[in-house]
């Protein structure tokens, strides 16, 4: 297999590649290989295929109607490595994930029903559920509109994402070892997964400021506190119940600080290695619920507002972005919800 059909399309604040997955080699090891050629990996620049040399635009999404009751599409994220001939499903993406309603659209898997249009989504990779909300003015997906979100230039139609039963979708339990805190190398963390398996520590713990730049956090001035980090990531996969995650993307790295704009926490991630510009859409919804915990880092340097219905701007460098999170009589968070937008950027062929 040499070319296939496919639309590329910016999902969040990240971008990648959408198939059907009719499209795709059934053989995994041979989708793999292909997906790796039209991104042009293991090359740190993939000069020689789509790939934009940033993890945030080496991504895949593959889709297909389902057969799910209530489910409209099943949609399995896949991570194309840069520098490594890897790609891995042990992760989901929620970004991504903002385009999946307009692509199924697009693709005639799931049919208008007016302006709005709501397109349930079960994703492979964790076995939850979301349900995207997408305007549909004309029967078609628009992708015009007046909703902004920080990291990505302009505005855009908005796309509403409310999750189902996220809580240890890669873990098995919202807190894997059952603590709101515990310590691993000297520093107390936080191990959650709250749809994206997440270590959350205070950055002061770590000798930093939460504040830094990206820059800054990749730069040689940050190096022994990246290893620091790094040590702590591969202590806690088997806490996680993850095993061995020294060739896995996940867990990801918060860095948590007080908010400085008028969030509720600030925040710098690594996802695991490189650090991110902005912060994952389930990676968000991780850390908003653990500065809830009482005992956790993340709630020692928290805004929290009061009420059963929290809106939690979760700070990062080059914005915010917002949590709304609902939690029971005691407390347990029961249903998380945010806004994103996506654009389709181009629809065609690939070759590898």
């Amino acid at each position: 297999m040499n070319s296939t059909p496919v639309m590329w399309m910016r999902g969040g604040t990240s971008k990648g590649g959408y198939f059907l997955a009719s499209d795709l080699p059934q053989d995994i090891a041979e989708r793999d290989a292909f997906l790796l050629a039209i991104m042009g990996s293991p090359d740190p620049r993939q000069i020689d295929g789509m790939g934009g040399a940033d993890p945030l635009t080496s991504k895949v999404a593959v889709v297909k109607k389902s057969e799910r009751d209530g489910i409209d599409v099943d949609y399995l994220f896949l991570q194309v490595f840069i520098d490594q001939a890897i790609v891995t499903d042990a992760q989901n993406c929620g970004n991504i994930l903002a385009g999946i309603g307009p692509f199924a659209i697009e693709r005639g898997l799931v049919a208008a029903t007016g302006d709005e249009t709501q397109v349930a989504i079960f994703m492979e990779n964790t076995g939850q559920v979301a349900v995207a909300t997408i305007q549909t003015p004309s029967g078609v997906p628009t992708y015009a509109g007046d909703a902004k979100i920080d990291g990505v230039p302009g505005t855009h139609a908005p796309i509403p994402l409310a999750f189902r039963d996220t809580a240890g979708s890669s873990c098995g339990a919202l807190l894997p070892t059952g603590n709101a805190a515990d310590t691993i190398e000297g520093v107390r963390c936080t191990l959650i997964d709250n749809g994206m398996p997440c270590i959350v520590m205070k950055a002061a713990d770590l000798g930093a400021t939460g504040y830094e730049t990206r820059e800054e956090l990749e730069g040689e001035g940050f190096a022994a506190i990246r290893e620091k980090i790094e040590s702590i990531r591969l202590a806690a996969g088997p806490l996680m119940k993850l095993g061995d995650v020294s060739a896995k993307s996940i867990p990801k790295m918060f860095l948590v600080a007080p908010p400085r704009a008028g969030g509720a926490i600030c925040t710098r991630s690594f996802i695991p290695h490189r650090a991110h510009a902005t912060i994952g859409v389930l990676a968000a919804v991780s850390v908003a619920t653990g500065s809830l915990l009482e005992g956790s880092p993340a709630h020692e340097v928290a805004t929290i507002p009061e009420g059963s219905r929290k809106l939690l701007s979760v700070e990062h460098p080059t914005g915010e972005m917002s949590c709304v999170l609902e939690v029971d009589e005691g407390g347990d968070v029961v249903s998380a919800a945010l806004l994103r937008t996506a654009r389709k950027l181009m629809d065609g062929v690939v070759f590898a």
